[in-house]
């Protein structure tokens, strides 16, 4: 599946959550140690906001030559409040250390390109100031963005409840306001509760986006994620 993906074209592919189970960890390390991954595709790994799976997951990643780390937290109000009891100061600061660390852990990987992407889960349900007042700390705790090698930003639609036009319009709005926008790739991942993830995808991409994150055939959570 891994060979038909890179046959299709696709250059960045997540194929895993390495700290969430061994067979996701072996797989990764299999890719890697049988060399299955050609010259010019990033092979990504999800991880959550945590430190003892940041390790494990830039574990994972030993020896790779191209890869993408993709961490994630979610800056909802109602996330920071019922689920992490953090304040927004708090939920930034766990942001800001979190990449610090996979920065510093990727650091050690000089014969490695490692690219670093970042997901404010539930982009759709967080105010669009605190956003890109997030995204706008973790990319100056990245250090490393460039237009060459730039930090992906990507911003879900986690549960669809907006419509088409409306998270393009947060698109938008995020592509104007984010500071330095030339060393940022800003991507889209549309779930698909409402049956309009393919025209959020086109509609976002209108309004300013670069990259599209989805399966192929729409496979994922609840009613799926976009088909590519």
């Amino acid at each position: 599946y891994f060979k038909l993906l890179c046959s299709i074209g696709f250059k960045h592919i997540e194929v895993g959550f390495p700290s969430a189970s061994q067979d996701e960890y072996d797989f990764i390390r299999l890719l890697i140690e049988k060399n299955h991954i050609p010259d010019d595709v990033y092979i990504m790994g999800l991880t959550q906001m945590r430190p003892h799976l940041i390790e494990r997951t830039i574990e994972a990643f030993d020896g790779c030559k191209r890869g993408i780390i993709h961490a994630y937290i979610a800056p909802s109000d109602l996330h920071m409040k019922q689920v992490f009891d953090l304040t927004s100061d708090e939920l930034i600061k766990t942001a800001v250390d979190s990449t610090k660390m996979i920065r510093n852990l990727v650091d050690r990987m000089p014969d490695s390109d490692i690219r670093y992407e970042f997901s404010p889960e539930e982009f759709t349900d967080t105010s669009i100031d605190f956003s890109i007042k997030l995204c706008n700390e973790v990319f100056q705790a990245w250090e490393k963005a460039t237009p060459e090698k730039q930090i992906i930003f990507n911003l879900p639609a986690t549960v669809e409840r907006r419509l088409p036009n409306e998270y393009a319009d947060m698109i938008e709005l995020f592509s104007r306001k984010i500071n330095n926008r030339d060393s940022i790739l800003i991507s889209l991942h549309a779930h698909n509760d409402q049956g309009m993830a393919v025209a959020a995808t086109e509609l976002a991409l209108m309004a300013g986006a670069d990259r599209v994150e989805g399966t192929l055939f729409g496979h994922g959570e609840r009613t799926g994620n976009v088909d590519l």
